[in-house]
This record gives structure tokens, C-alpha cells and sequence, in this order.
């Protein structure tokens, strides 16, 4: 993982320019110590075949595999020919073709058996697989010194690479040739007793064993020494941010007794689940110690995240301190005012007429407020009148200043920048406590690599009262009766005095995307992309709506809601319809967290193979929240057969959000679910697979945390602290401090 003076060395003094080039702008890959742990996506067996019967259309691929027959075709009345070669593998057969003079080298070097491998974009033509074009490089029997071969490799095993269009397979494979003496510097991160106790090869071993192995055990060792690194060096991170804000100093916040938080749980009208007790308690032990809260609490929709967050504010209101809510949007910032408001009832009245004795002050805080409401807000907080605070990115701006900030409540944190929660963390006296909400069920290996600077609580306990929700797949395609029937279910529910919600992927006014040069550019590539894909554009709210309106919803009170529409206007639509004034309420994905209808009984998400499965969950959370059972119906145009409708599927077949998330985890690339929590941390996670490397993980988290309580500077291990600072630069540490 360290990078010395040789493994920094510029690629294009090793390479050559023009090579070095394409690996820095294709692949990222800038130095010595890039290439080296640019390693093989899999391997081809010299005596084994790949299977070409499962190759992805439209990627780019490198294929080991055998020609079957060559022929040359002549077409255009003989003015033009083509090369056709059929490989084969016994699974199946791709079809090459090369066209004018670039037939002549291939015809001659492609005789049927002869072994290659071969790199191309996969397309179909003829309804037959094929690759046009492609490159090759011919695979001599052993001891065959004939031509350029990849004999070079001596075992039995061919690296694959991850690679591009420019820049084939076997040409990186040379270039890795060429780079891997400098890998006997490389100075090996992990320390000698953890690497002699759990048994893994020296560093330097592993990395010739992972570039040029001679046996699958080769592979395997050279894996799990690498997967350790990575997981380890990042968790010594982590638990260094860790170790840094345990030293820091915060006010302890314990609750009075005969408070506004005994005021309150005194007036609930149902008791707290197992799970909330539970969690509250842990809460209230962070909340009482002179370090500073760092808890991510996450929750099944619905599970009543919310509640616990409150009292946890409210007890810090009684020790004589203000709490902030943080929400990514005005929506949510709106409902969250409103339904803390209404629980709170007289408690919330602080300083009026009515106020319970021990009432504090709510106030919300919103870009768009008027500026009388403002300059109000604003006095709230700076002299403390205000106990609770609930705004948006509004909270974090410098003219916002707190009496005596003791908590910060973070809502669906991974909505928002990190230097915006971490401004808002520095606008206490002391730093104040921190608890960040999801409603995105994480996998316990994910909580520990992305948000492994945070103690995790769960609640995965519904409270009473909440009713199931049927999930079903709507394919409108193939039976076009399914989605008549649909409408008509949601004209049920709402005649049974029920409301409902139609999600769609888009807005569609598109006129002020039009009035932007660089929007409607963009939109227009859209269309393009999606003409030539045959694909028709997401389904839009405002066509949805008048269409519904017009036709199997007419008669009913339908609107829309979308993140275009002026702050007033928005709050004024949820206000309706959470009166019950509005039946339909056609909307984006605004309505994904936090909205809380409790009559909402029915969705319908349209097009709802273009949203991934953790979203789904979240927007499905919205119905089923009071006593009659919920309804969400997935409407798709996708084939049976076709990956989005197996996701979908997945999605309908259960309503457990850590099963659907490791469904999704599997499904999309690593970095993609890090997402910014790794950002810049390219090089972090090239060989570890969060969800099947669970076990290293949470072994590498303990080794880290022993490591790092033991020698918190890491001045006994100064390769490990030079391979962190290979991986975190301090822009890098800062993303992983603020999660």
C-alpha cells in the first residue's frame, strides 16, 4: 500500500509517454505504485476457455477463446469484403468481423484452432453476439518462442485487466512486466505480529502473486493479504478520527428529572417500543459524558427514528442547551416543524399564552422564509428563547448564531455536503453532540467502512399500530390491463376516504431547462441517447397528472409537488394534502423521507425500473403509516427477463430494508455506495467487496482500534503511517472526519 521514492516514480518514465497518457486518462493511473495495485479483474486458465455465452452486450471485454472458422465475404457487388471469425468455447460462439484493409493481419494470424485473446466492445448483429474490430493477441503453446507472445507470463494463469478501449488487457499486462521489479521496495503497512498472526504473505509477495501467479493458490493468498491492507489502513484511519474526537471536550447533557422530557413522555398516548427504550438509553449515556456524541442512528421506515431524536433534544433542552435538526429539503424541514409541533402540543408554546410551565420554544429556520419571520428566528436562537431548532442548509449560514448549541440532529445525512455538517458542528461553545438519522438501511460492513467515525445504533422494530404494505409489479408493457387495474385500485382506496401517491421520475415542465444553453444541451443528449436506445424519456409528473386527471382519475382532487416549485407553494400542496383536501398527489422523489401522511394508503411509482432498490424502499415507507394496510404498485415496462425486473421483484418480494440493501450493495459498484464518505480515497477499495469481506472488515476494525489505543501517532509504525498518508491526504482525512 506504501508508496516509496520508486514506487512514485511518473509512469511515463517507466512506460513511455503515449502509454502513460491513456492509464492517467483513462484508468487514473499516474505512478509506479498506481500500476502495481492496478490489479487483475480475473484470470484465464492457459488450458481452460472463458465462457463466452455470458458476455455483457455494449461492454468492453477481453475474452480468452479458440477459432472455430474464418471466411472472407465480399458484399457492395464486390467492391468491398469482410473478415468473419467464429470463436468458441464450448458455451457458446462470438462472431468477429473486420472490414476493408484491416482484413489482411487477422486472416493470416486466425486460423481455426488457433488460441487467443481478444478485446472488443460486445454488440449484436443478425440477432448473433459479435465484436467488430476487435484486438487480439495469439497465445503460443508453451516453449513456442515464435512472434510476440504473452509467454512473459509464465504460469498457467492469464491476468485479465480491468481496461479501456485504448488500451487492451495484455498491453497493461507489459506495462505491470515492466514496473514489477520496483515492487521489492514497497514497504509492507501492516504490522509483523498481526501479519504472522493471521497468517498473510509478506506485501511484497502478494503483489508479484496477484500480477503474475502460477496457480489459483497463488491468487488466493496474494487476495486476502491485499484485502487486508485495505480494510486495515482504512480503519486505522477511522479509528484515529475516532480516538481525535474522543479527546475533544463537549458538555455533558443529562437529563433533569421532572424536565420537559418527563412533561412529555408523560403526555405520549402509547408507550416506546423495546428497541426505542434501548436506543434512547444509549443515547442518553453518549449524551451525559464530557466527549462529544458521535451516534448514527438507522431505522426501518417508519420505525420511529424521529421520536427517539426528539427526546434526545428535549433532554438537552432541559440540561440548558439548544438542539438543531438538520433536513435535506424545505419539505422536510416543514414536515418535520409540523409533526414535532403537534407532538409536543403546549410544550412547544414557550414564551405564549397557553405554554406548559416547562415549554421551550420550536422555531424553524428555512432559505425562503420572509425576512420579518427571519430576523425573528434569528433572535430565537441567539438568545436562547428557541430550545429546538429545525431548518435546512439555512441553519449552517455565518449569520446564524445559537445561544448554546448542545446537539445537532442530522437527517438522512447523505444528502449533504460534508463541509456543511461540519460547519454546523462548529457553532457551539464546545463541540456539540452529533446523531445523524438514515432511514437507508446500511450493512454492518458498510456502517463500519463508511461511517466508521460514528457508534451505530438500530432500530429495527416497527412501533404498534403500523399496518403491512402488499407490494406488487405492475408490467404495463405485457399486460397493459394490469395498470387499468391499478388506477382503479387507487380509485378504491380513495373511496374508501384514503389518498394516495403517483411517483414519477421526473418533472417535465422542461421550459426553463430549454432557457438554459448548458441544461438544454444536456437534455437534448438525453433524448438523443435514449432514441438511439429505443428507450422512450421517464414518464414526467405534470403529463402524468393532466393525464389522470383527464382520464382514470378524473373526478378526484389530484396535484403535484416537485423540487421546482417556490418553497410556499410546495409547503402549501403537503399542507392539503395532508389535511386529506387533496386525494392524489402526483410527485418526485421530494416525497422519498420523511413526509408523513398517515391516511396515505396507496402508491403508484411509475417507471420504477429507473429507481435503485434502497429508494424504492424509501418511497414505498411513505404509505402504510396509520391503521389501514398499505398498497405499492411498481409499474415497468421492462421484459421479464431483464435484470431491472428481478430488482423489482426483489423489492416487491420483502419489506426488510437490510435484505433489500445488501440486494442493492450487490448490484452496484463499491464506490458507488461509499459515495462521498470515500471520495478521493481512489485507491481504498480495489480488492475488498464490502458485503463478502464482512469478516476482515470487523477483524480489521479490532486490530486498527488495538493499534491505534496502544500508539495513537503510529510512531512505533512508520510504514503504516506513510501508507496513510498515501491513501489520505488531508482533504481525503477531512471526508472521512466529517462521514
Amino acid at each position: 500500500m506504501d508508496l516509496v521514492p520508486a514506487l512514485e516514480e511518473p509512469l511515463k518514465k517507466v512506460v513511455g509517454p503515449a502509454t502513460a497518457k491513456v492509464m492517467a486518462e483513462h484508468l487514473d493511473l499516474h505512478t509506479v505504485g498506481d500500476l502495481l495495485h492496478h490489479y487483475p479483474r480475473r484470470y484465464a486458465e492457459r488450458g481452460e476457455l472463458t465462457r463466452l455465452a455470458d458476455l455483457p452486450l455494449d461492454e468492453h471485454v477481453t475474452v480468452v477463446a479458440q477459432v472455430a472458422s474464418a471466411r472472407i465475404l465480399k458484399f457492395n457487388g464486390g467492391r468491398g469484403q469482410r473478415l468473419e471469425v467464429t470463436i468458441t468455447d464450448g458455451s457458446g460462439q462470438v462472431q468477429l468481423v473486420f472490414f476493408g484493409r484491416g482484413i489482411h493481419k487477422p486472416h493470416k494470424d486466425l486460423l481455426p484452432g488457433t488460441r487467443a485473446m481478444f478485446a472488443g466492445k460486445v454488440s449484436v448483429f443478425n440477432r448473433k453476439m459479435q465484436l467488430a474490430h476487435p484486438a487480439y493477441e495469439l497465445l503460443r503453446a508453451e516453449g513456442d518462442e515464435v512472434g510476440e507472445a504473452v509467454g512473459s507470463w509464465a504460469g498457467a494463469q492469464l491476468p485479465i485487466y480491468p481496461a479501456t478501449a485504448k488500451l487492451e488487457s495484455w498491453k497493461i499486462a507489459k506495462s505491470v512486466d515492466m514496473v514489477l521489479p520496483s515492487a521489492q521496495e514497497a514497504q509492507d503497512p501492516l504490522p509483523p505480529a498481526l501479519r504472522d498472526g493471521r497468517g498473510l504473505i509478506p506485501l511484497t509477495e502478494a503483489l508479484l502473486k496477484i500480477h503474475r501467479p502460477h496457480s489459483k493458490a497463488d491468487i488466493e493468498a496474494a487476495r486476502d493479504r491485499l484485502k487486508w491492507d485495505e480494510a486495515f489502513v482504512l480503519q486505522v484511519a477511522l479509528a484515529r478520527r475516532r480516538y481525535a474526537d474522543a479527546q475533544l471536550p463537549a458538555v455533558a447533557r443529562r437529563p433533569r428529572s421532572g424536565g420537559l422530557l418527563d412533561a412529555f413522555d408523560a403526555k405520549l398516548p402509547f408507550t416506546l417500543t423495546e428497541g426505542q427504550e434501548k436506543v434512547s438509553k444509549e443515547i442518553f449515556d453518549d449524551l451525559a459524558t464530557e466527549h462529544p456524541m458521535h451516534r448514527l442512528l438507522q431505522g426501518e421506515v417508519g420505525s420511529g427514528k424521529t421520536m427517539v431524536a426528539l427526546r434526545a433534544m428535549l433532554a438537552v433542552v432541559d440540561a440548558g442547551g439548544q438542539a438543531a435538526m438538520l433536513a435535506p429539503t424545505e419539505v422536510l424541514a416543514q414536515q418535520h416543524h409540523r409533526s414535532i409541533v403537534e407532538m409536543m402540543g403546549e410544550l412547544a408554546e414557550g414564551g405564549m399564552l397557553g405554554g406548559a410551565e416547562h415549554a421551550t420554544k420550536v422555531t424553524l429556520l428555512t432559505g425562503s422564509m420572509g425576512a420579518a419571520a427571519r430576523r425573528q428566528a434569528l433572535l430565537d436562537l441567539v438568545t436562547g428563547e428557541a430550545g429546538i431548532v429545525i431548518g435546512t442548509h439555512a441553519l449552517i449560514e455565518d449569520k446564524v448564531q445559537f445561544h448554546d448549541l448542545g446537539l445537532v440532529v442530522v437527517d438522512e445525512q447523505h444528502r449533504f455536503g460534508v463541509e456543511q455538517r461540519d460547519a454546523l458542528r462548529g457553532k457551539g461553545k464546545q463541540p456539540p453532540h452529533l446523531l445523524v438519522m438514515t432511514a437507508t438501511p446500511i450493512p454492518r460492513t458498510v456502517a463500519m467502512t463508511v461511517f466508521g467515525d460514528l457508534e451505530t445504533s438500530v432500530l429495527d422494530q416497527l412501533p404498534a399500530g403500523r399496518s403491512p404494505i402488499a407490494s406488487h409489479v405492475v408490467p404495463a408493457e405485457d399486460k397493459p390491463h394490469f395498470l387499468a387495474r391499478a388506477w382503479e385500485r387507487v380509485r378504491e382506496e380513495v373511496e374508501n376516504g384514503h389518498q394516495a401517491y403517483v411517483v414519477c421520475p421526473r418533472i417535465g415542465d422542461d421550459a426553463d431547462e430549454a432557457a438554459d444553453p448548458k441544461k438544454a444541451k444536456k437534455a437534448e443528449k438525453k433524448a438523443e441517447e435514449e432514441a438511439t436506445a429505443e428507450k422512450r424519456p421517464p414518464l414526467a409528473v405534470v403529463e402524468v397528472a393532466e393525464q389522470l386527471a383527464r382520464g382514470p382519475l378524473s373526478g378526484l382532487t389530484v396535484e403535484v409537488l416537485h423540487g421546482r416549485m417556490q418553497p410556499d407553494d410546495k409547503d402549501a400542496v403537503m399542507r392539503r394534502f395532508a389535511a386529506g383536501e387533496t386525494q392524489v398527489l402526483v410527485a418526485t422523489t421530494v416525497i422519498e423521507v420523511g413526509v408523513n401522511v398517515p391516511n396515505a394508503t396507496a402508491m403508484v411509482i411509475m417507471d420504477a425500473d429507473r429507481f435503485g432498490v434502497s429508494q424504492l424502499h424509501q418511497l414505498r415507507g411513505r404509505v402504510g403509516r396509520g391503521s389501514a394496510p398499505g398498497l405499492c404498485l411498481l409499474v415497468t415496462d421492462m421484459p421479464e427477463a431483464s435484470p431491472a425486473r428481478g430488482r423489482l421483484g426483489a423489492v416487491a418480494s420483502t419489506l426488510d430494508g437490510f435484505e433489500l440493501s445488501r440486494i442493492d450493495l450487490e448490484q452496484r459498484r463499491e464506490g458507488d455506495v461509499l459515495g462521498q464518505a470515500q471520495s478521493g480515497v481512489r485507491s481504498s477499495l480495489r480488492m475488498l467487496a464490502v458485503i463478502e469481506d464482512e469478516e476482515i472488515i470487523a477483524a480489521a476494525r479490532e486490530e486498527a482500534v488495538t493499534v491505534v489505543s496502544d500508539d495513537p501517532e503510529l510512531e512505533r509504525l512508520p510504514a503504516l503511517r506513510t501508507a496513510l498518508d498515501a491513501l489520505l491526504d488531508a482533504e481525503r482525512e477531512q471526508y472521512l472526519d466529517k462521514g
